[in-house]
């Protein structure tokens, strides 16, 4: 969701530096830089050396509300959907709908912030709405893209994950799905890595249209 549809990159920085001042010795940039696309739980984890999990869940929460206030302060933009999305949704927007739902999201978000963020961002939630709370395991692992693809009714095979996380791309491809590498968050290298099956800048290079049995994907390569 973040950095595939809506860009709260302000926010989590803000969110950061917030956070530091609570756990001394966290360096924001070093987190940045490979925080994306994880839960927030498992980065808490790592970075602030919180273990306890009642305390891991409430500092999840703060951190995820953090984002969202910390957006649009100090002259920060505020959390806005990514170039090409707006487009995308006016035709796949309305078939995020059961019974038969032909686009998911599977974020690491937790659902408040999720969908928090796409409210902001004025992105559709679609019906198929999987988020950290619902998976034991996070991406890189496959659990986000197996469940969404369950809950859609649909052979994870016969998916296309698009995300901008290497971490993101591992899970898809773990699953079993071919993947769409965006490059809005992470070095094209960074990307290249992951190994998905497409690159592009981001969502406007792509066309996505609903069709009788699921979408018709045209990507427009550079």
């Amino acid at each position: 969701m973040d950095g595939t549809l809506v860009d709260s990159t302000d926010g989590v920085v803000g969110a950061w530096e917030l956070f530091a001042t609570r756990y001394p010795g966290l360096n924001v940039d070093q987190v940045l830089s490979s925080s994306h696309g994880v839960r927030t739980v498992e980065n808490l984890r790592l970075h602030c050396g919180i273990t306890d999990p009642d305390e891991l869940e409430l500092e999840a929460t703060r951190f995820e509300d953090a984002i969202v206030a910390e957006s649009k302060k100090n002259g920060r933009h505020g959390i806005v959907a990514l170039p090409g999305v707006a487009d995308i949704m006016k035709d796949l927007g309305p078939y995020g709908a059961l019974p038969k739902p032909r686009w998911a999201i599977c974020t690491s978000a937790t659902k408040g912030y999720a969908s928090a963020a796409l409210k902001a961002a004025g992105v559709p939630v679609p019906d198929i709405f999987v988020v950290s709370e619902d998976v034991e395991k996070g991406k890189p692992e496959p659990d986000p893209y197996l469940l969404g693809a369950k809950r859609c009714g649909v052979d994870p095979s016969r998916c296309l994950v698009v995300e901008d996380a290497p971490a993101g791309i591992r899970s898809g491809r773990a699953a079993g799905s071919k993947t769409l590498g965006l490059l809005t968050s992470h070095s094209r290298q960074q990307v290249e890595e992951a190994q998905p099956d497409y690159i592009v800048t981001n969502l406007s290079k792509v066309t996505i249209k609903a069709i009788e049995n699921g979408v018709e994907v045209t990507i427009h390569t550079d």
